[in-house]
């Protein structure tokens, strides 16, 4: 393919050689200029796909103050993490300057790095709004623009912020958009804003299929904490996703008593305690991570090859993108959910939408079955404590924080409208 010398050699030095299938399909027409519509399962290697593109046809362009020449559009921080890290050691091989704007970090930052120049900007839809709200940032040089998980983009209800973004971009640029779904909202971005775009397509099911175990485990709910816990306890990492932050402090709290190293990730944690937690899930100082829907996108764990729905999502795309935690990059994985009576019924409609057939079974704590499946262990039940970033004030909940300042907060009268 034609890239610049210096990208190859940062390629190398990656230990990256071999294209995965959407960087093969993509790449021509990319680095061609053409539009991209590419659809795959988050872990694909789309990252790459519209990066090494985006990074060759900047190479050599020197941005303005407050003016880049690139766009990625994300829908969430830990993806824009993500991005800015996966595409730094190839910018850094062009002598590209990146810089990321998101949420929960300071603005004033952001400001003084776009004032300073960079060629490339990595940004959430909220965030880019409000720099240029501030006259911080202008996008009219902005030749190359990639919309990266545009269907989570629209499903947080950016459609109205990424349109207006769009429309400040430079109009005869390139357009790219990568989605695992292209529903109707997706499909709206893709008649306005793409010009005869190629479309390449890996299937984001049938990927999950070749690449992961699915298991449907039924369990009774008086023994659904205890199986959760058994699981918890297995040798090696697995990230439990559940369905409200209270639900996720509530087992994190649970599977501390019982002797496992767990953290809480969630949408009331600030930016700096979202980080801080994912760095001890990544070092191993936290070896189950209890996660939202917050985390089903944009977090990227090696080695990671297990995921647990203690609660089951609602939509089939949802569940694609919570098992896209494992089985990343080519490698395996297996998602097990775990299914109460009451939801036998909605999970069947889910993996039939979903085009997946798991192997299902019944099991109850200590089972032999979910001891195969799951690698699970029966908790030590010696309390421990992972070293937590400190809770924020939205995020703080009975229970948690320091004790002796919860009496002068929380005067008698008021404890039931904190319940």
């Amino acid at each position: 393919m034609p890239l610049a010398p210096a990208l190859l050699t940062a390629l190398r030095a990656q230990g990256v050689s071999k294209p995965f299938p959407i960087q093969a399909a993509t790449l021509p027409a990319t680095l061609a200029g053409r539009d991209v519509l590419g659809r795959g399962r988050t872990g694909s290697g789309k990252t790459l796909a519209f990066g090494l593109a985006l990074l060759s046809r900047t190479a050599g362009k020197r941005a303005q103050s407050k003016r880049p020449l690139a766009l990625v559009l994300v829908p969430t921080r830990e993806l824009a993490g993500q991005v800015t890290d996966a595409l730094a050691p190839y910018a850094t091989a062009l002598g590209l300057r990146t810089t990321t704007v998101v949420g929960g970090t300071s603005i004033n930052r952001q400001v003084e790095a776009l004032r300073k120049g960079a060629e490339v900007l990595v940004a959430t839809p909220g965030r880019l709004a409000d720099l240029l709200d501030r006259r911080a940032c202008a996008l009219g040089d902005v030749a190359i623009t990639v919309l990266d998980e545009a269907d989570q983009m629209t499903d947080m209800g950016f459609l109205p912020q990424v349109t207006r973004l769009m429309e400040k971009v430079d109009p005869n640029g390139q357009r790219m958009l990568f989605s695992a779904t292209l529903d109707r909202n997706v499909d709206k971005l893709v008649r306005r804003f793409l010009t005869d775009p190629v479309t390449h397509s890996v299937d984001p099911s049938a990927a999950t299929v070749t690449t992961m175990d699915h298991h449907v485990l039924y369990v009774d709910d008086t023994h659904k904490r205890a199986t959760a816990a058994e699981i918890a306890a297995r040798e090696g990492r697995v990230i439990m996703f559940v369905d409200t932050k209270r639900g996720a402090d509530r087992l994190t709290k649970h599977l501390l008593a019982q002797g496992v190293r767990a953290a809480a990730l969630h949408g009331g944690k600030s930016q700096p305690q979202r980080t801080r937690t994912l760095e001890q899930f990544r070092t191993g100082q936290a070896s189950a991570l209890i996660a939202t829907n917050v985390a089903a996108r944009g977090i990227h764990i090696d080695g990671l090859d297990l995921v647990v729905n203690v609660d089951p999502p609602t939509e089939a795309k949802d569940y694609l993108h919570r098992g896209g935690r494992t089985a990343r990059a080519g490698e395996s994985g297996t998602v097990v959910t775990l299914v109460t009576p009451a939801q036998r019924r909605d999970m069947t409609r889910l993996m039939r939408q979903a085009k997946i057939t798991p192997a299902t079974a019944t099991v109850r704590p200590g089972d032999p079955d979910l001891i195969r499946i799951t690698g699970a262990r029966t908790p030590s039940g010696v309390p421990v404590q992972v070293t937590a970033p400190a809770p924020s004030p939205a995020a703080s909940a009975p229970g948690n924080g320091p004790r002796r300042r919860r009496p002068r907060r929380s005067r008698p009268a008021r404890r039931p409208a904190k319940a």
